[in-house]
């Protein structure tokens, strides 16, 4: 009987945790089709592991008069109850967040705006969890009474205590409020096409210590949130993705500019990379052998834009090779 009881009471606790599991889950899904236009349901049932688990040690903890465990295994009780109890809240706000990104992006249709709200929620929830994390190791710590004692006796050297943690920790602290100050100063957002040490690439993730950058060939850099606040950088789509995009052709003399004009007009006309709104070829400089021609045209984006170079310069090089060889550069030398 000893023996029974015991394993009847825990064959009990299992069964009201799977119960308990399947009756938040069933009722999540009956809002979710309720309600569909709220969007916090669904990411919501993510939390129906932390909430078996806290029944789980809530039950055991409470029914440890049952079970009669040691002091110490009510200990580790305990700390997994605190532990599932911070798992639930971080589970709980990214569930948050996450249907308000959902619910922005359906009213609003300006990227900007939905790139800007995406990475200032991402941060956000980085800071919470980070926070929510924090506290729940402190609360664990909490309930070790030696811990508690030497807190108490270290209570008088606090101040020193901070400093030099401060000053360990500088790197790290100026990190986090770099990546605070990026997210609600807009100065780049997820998404944006940034070019940093010379090397062009789109914004993949930013969170509290590094920004992602992911570069044309598919390379990740990996850059300090810190770099953004203290250099200088270029953001091609912080207000508008449009660009002004160029091509510069080094000809001969003999170069006939309005036939080459033409030419442009007739492969943007053609091209589905241009955006219709500008575009031009002028002489842009000269030197002893050769002239420097430079056409411009607008593009909808980074990506159209280098796209549209691309095609441009293809075809203006063919059709001088083609229609007018004379006009390409040439090495003259005396005779």
């Amino acid at each position: 009987m000893a023996v029974l009881w015991p394993l009847v009471t825990l064959l009990s606790i299992a069964a009201v945790t799977l119960l308990t599991g399947w009756l938040v889950d069933q009722a999540l899904q009956r809002l979710s089709a309720r309600h569909p236009s709220e969007t916090v349901w669904a990411p919501l049932r993510r939390c129906r592991v932390p909430i078996q688990l806290v029944v789980a040690t809530g039950l055991l903890l409470g029914l440890g008069w049952v079970v009669h465990p040691g002091k110490d295994l009510r200990h580790v009780m305990l700390l997994a109850l605190i532990a599932s109890i911070g798992w639930l809240v971080v589970r709980i706000d990214a569930a948050v967040l996450t249907a308000a990104l959902a619910r922005y992006e359906r009213v609003i249709d300006d990227p900007a705006r939905l790139q800007r709200v995406r990475t200032q929620l991402s941060i956000l929830r980085r800071v919470l969890s980070a926070l929510i994390a924090v506290l729940t190791v402190a609360v664990m710590l909490l309930t070790f009474g030696t811990l508690r004692a030497i807190g108490t006796s270290l209570l008088a050297s606090a101040g020193i205590i901070g400093i030099v943690a401060g000053i360990a920790a500088q790197n790290t602290l100026g990190n986090f409020f770099a990546g605070l100050q990026i997210a609600f100063g807009d100065t780049v957002r997820i998404g944006d096409t940034v070019v940093v040490d010379g090397q062009q690439g789109i914004v993949e993730e930013i969170t509290l210590v590094c920004l992602v950058v992911r570069l044309w060939d598919d390379r990740r850099l990996v850059v300090p949130v810190s770099y953004f606040v203290a250099r200088p950088f270029e953001n091609w789509t912080r207000r508008d993705a449009a660009l002004l995009a160029s091509v510069l052709l080094h000809l001969d003399h003999t170069v006939p500019v309005p036939e080459l004009r033409m030419r442009l007009r007739e492969v943007l006309a053609a091209s589905p990379h241009w955006d219709g709104r500008d575009s031009a070829l002028v002489v842009f400089d000269s030197t002893p052998s050769t002239v420097l021609l430079r056409a411009t045209m607008t593009a909808a984006d980074p990506a159209q834009a280098f796209a549209l170079r691309c095609t441009v310069r293809e075809e203006l090089i063919a059709f001088l090779r083609d229609r007018y060889p004379h006009a390409l550069p040439r090495v003259r030398t005396g005779d």
